[in-house]
Order: structure tokens, then C-alpha cells, then sequence
């Protein structure tokens, strides 16, 4: 079985979040499983480029990487991996694009079906309600009226992470010959390799700070409107708290949560890490409190569940695509993307230690029983080996 893996970004441009971890940890299992990966991708990043080989294949945990200069970084365009692609795509039994309203989504439904081959979109909640509203929503709209509706409905399936998303994706009003929906698998093996951290000690946080962390690209889908203010009425009731955020700034938004820290008086109460990866970031994981996470939308949350599977209490708003699961599993706390409603879930962890713990054991029970990596790879395999099936005798 031969696939082709094409998106925009990928390891190591970390800035682009989640996404950059979940779709190598997909690969990296499929080989596993006996499946021959390649990946066609760009060596675009959030400020720059990536320094990384061009031109050749470089293996990474088995996935056969092929890195291509990028040329327009609006579309996220590279005019080599474009010619490479109508090279080689008849080389392959499928291909898995991950992207929507970039160029890897409609240069990989075009040369899929120029030579009849499956292809899959995986969109990864860039077509949930939130994202299409709040910005360039009429751009957006646009751009799938024109261009988008059609790569997607040419699909042989659409993957989505959640149940949320698929729900979110029909409201819309948008179609597909077929889906399934597969979470995230959690390749926990980078957090777990760290048994002693010291995050307080590198960042100087004194052990009886109470850390309420954010982890993640510091964007405005985020939720910093609602977080930050929750975390000042939080002040009031614990003034020995701590707000770590931790990512990278997305399109300079870092100055708007600048902004809206210091029209709430706490700039001596934040500390900003930059990003965080290894060490750091299973220590923060380890050595927090509570994880927040009042995003607008989320179509499945990887640092919810990387969170949980450390044990540490998660509060999240109803933008979270898991949030039900969540809330079934007793796993978290679940909320609107409300100051007051945020404020009180995370009194209400740091208050209560024997729930705090109750609920981080869930988190960690719930993880590690739905996201188990080899179970989850059996499902994408299986249905990668359906379509494959299919379009040989069509």
C-alpha cells in the first residue's frame, strides 16, 4: 500500500501547532503497520523557513519526507512540489491531503483525479462554524463556492477528528460522497520518556504557585478575550496564581493578549515561555495546575488530551470538538466561553484537591482507553486498504 501524504507543513515547523505532531504520529504508526508513506510537503513556517534538506527524501521514523521551497506563501504555493506531484502521483494507490483553502487541496484533487486515483481530505476543523464566521469569512466563502466545494466533493471520503466537526461541516452546508470520523491518535512516548521535570526551576516559579497553564499557538481562536479576564477574577480569590502562556505568536497576536493583560492589571501575574517542546513542555504539562483552553472552536484539541494524559485537570470551553466525550468521561470541566463560567471552573480545581485529582485520573483513564495509537491506526488503515479496493475495479 503506497501513500501519498500531502500538506502544507510539517515537522519540524512546530508554530503551526497540533496539527504538525497528530499528522506525523499518523504516519509514523502507519508505517508501522506496513504502510509505504511518503510525504510530499513545503518548508514554510509561521516567521520563515524550516531548515531542512530540500530536494531529497529524508526519513523520519520511517515516513519518507520530501521537503519543496516555498513560492507564495499566502496559498502556501511551492511551483517544485506542484511539478513533482504531476510527476509522481500515478506512482501512488492513494493520496490523504491535509488542508483546506491552500494549494496542497486542490493540487491533490487535481492530480487524483487526472489519474483515477482515491484521494481523502482531512480539514482539520478549518470548516467548523467558528473559523468560517469570525474572519475573512467572506473570502472564505468565496474561495469554496469557487474552488473548495468541488475538491471537496471529488473526495473519495472526508476524514474528521470529531463528531463535532462533522455536524459543524453539514451545517454549512457542505457535502462529501462519504466520511468517517477518527480522533487524533496520542503517541504519548515524548512526555512519558521525561520521569523528573524541573519547568519552576528553568522559569523560576516557586513550587507553592498555583499554574494555570495555555498551551498552544497564541492565537485569537484561542479564547485570550475570555481567558484573560477569568484569570483576574481567579486573582482576586488566589493571589498566589500564575498564568503561564505558552506557544508561539500567530499573525502578531501576542500584542492583542498584551493589550488585553494590561487593561486587566495582571502583567506581573503572566509569564509568557515562548514555545515549548521536550523537556519544557512535559514539564508544564507536570508541574501545572490546571489546562485551559476557552477557544471559540477546536475540532479536536491535542493539548487537551496531552494535558489529560499527564493527569493535569482540564477546563475547556464548548469549542473543544472532544467536550462531550469530556464530559461523559467525567475527564474535565466543560464550560461556555464565558468570563464567569471560566473564572469558577478553575477556582474550582485549585480549591479542591480531591476533585482536582478525581478529575485528572479520568483525564488520564479516557486518553489512554480512546486515543491508543495502534487501535486507531487499525481504522485508518482499514479504511485507506476500502477505497484503495474500490477504485480498482471501477
Amino acid at each position: 500500500m503506497k501513500i501519498l501524504h500531502i500538506t502544507p507543513s510539517y515537522l519540524p515547523a512546530y508554530s503551526y501547532g497540533g496539527p504538525i505532531l497528530s499528522v506525523h504520529s499518523l504516519n509514523k504508526w502507519l508505517v508501522k503497520r506496513g504502510a509505504d508513506i511518503t510525504v510530499f510537503t513545503t518548508n514554510i513556517d509561521n516567521k520563515g523557513t524550516t531548515n531542512v534538506p530540500l530536494y531529497q527524501k529524508v526519513l523520519i521514523d520511517g515516513v519518507k519526507v520530501w521537503y519543496f521551497p516555498i513560492s507564495f506563501r499566502k496559498w502556501k504555493y511551492s511551483f517544485k512540489l506542484h511539478k513533482e506531484l504531476a510527476k509522481k502521483a500515478m506512482d501512488f494507490d492513494l493520496i490523504h491531503i491535509t488542508s483546506v483553502f491552500l494549494s496542497a487541496s486542490t493540487l491533490g484533487a487535481y492530480y487524483s483525479k487526472k489519474f483515477n486515483k482515491p484521494y481523502i481530505i482531512s480539514p482539520r476543523g478549518s470548516l467548523m462554524k467558528e473559523p468560517l464566521e469570525m474572519r475573512s469569512s467572506l473570502i472564505k466563502k468565496i474561495y469554496i463556492a469557487l474552488i473548495e466545494k468541488r475538491n471537496l466533493l471529488g473526495a473519495s471520503a472526508i476524514h474528521f477528528t470529531a463528531e463535532k466537526e462533522k455536524e459543524e461541516y453539514s451545517e454549512a452546508g457542505l457535502d462529501f460522497k462519504s466520511f468517517f470520523v477518527m480522533p487524533n491518535a496520542l503517541d504519548s512516548s515524548d512526555l512519558d520518556k521525561y520521569k523528573k521535570t524541573f519547568f519552576r526551576k528553568k522559569f523560576n516559579i516557586p513550587q507553592k504557585k498555583k499554574v494555570i497553564l495555555s498551551l498552544g499557538r497564541i492565537s485569537w481562536k484561542k479564547g485570550f478575550d475570555t481567558l484573560i479576564p477569568a484569570f483576574a477574577q481567579v486573582l482576586k480569590k488566589e493571589p498566589d496564581s500564575l498564568l503561564v502562556i505558552a506557544g508561539e505568536s500567530d499573525q502578531n497576536y501576542k500584542k492583542e493578549v498584551e493589550k488585553i493583560i494590561k487593561e486587566n492589571n495582571i502583567f506581573g501575574n503572566v509569564l509568557f515561555t515562548g514555545m515549548l517542546l521536550g523537556e519544557d513542555k512535559a514539564g508544564a504539562f507536570k508541574e501545572s495546575d490546571v489546562f485551559v483552553l476557552p477557544t471559540y472552536s477546536e475540532n479536536f484539541g491535542m493539548s487537551v488530551i496531552e494535558a489529560m494524559h499527564c493527569k493535569l485537570p482540564v477546563v475547556v470551553s464548548e469549542g473543544v470538538g472532544i467536550g462531550e466525550d469530556i464530559i461523559e468521561n467525567n475527564a474535565g470541566i466543560v464550560v461556555k466561553k464565558e468570563e464567569s463560567d471560566f473564572s469558577e471552573a478553575i477556582w474550582e480545581v485549585l480549591k479542591n484537591k480531591q476533585f482536582s485529582r478525581k478529575i485528572g485520573l479520568n483525564g488520564y483513564g479516557f486518553v489512554k482507553n480512546k486515543f491508543a495509537p495502534d487501535v486507531l491506526t487499525k481504522e485508518i488503515f482499514y479504511q485507506y486498504e476500502k477505497l484503495i479496493e474500490l477504485y480498482s475495479v471501477l
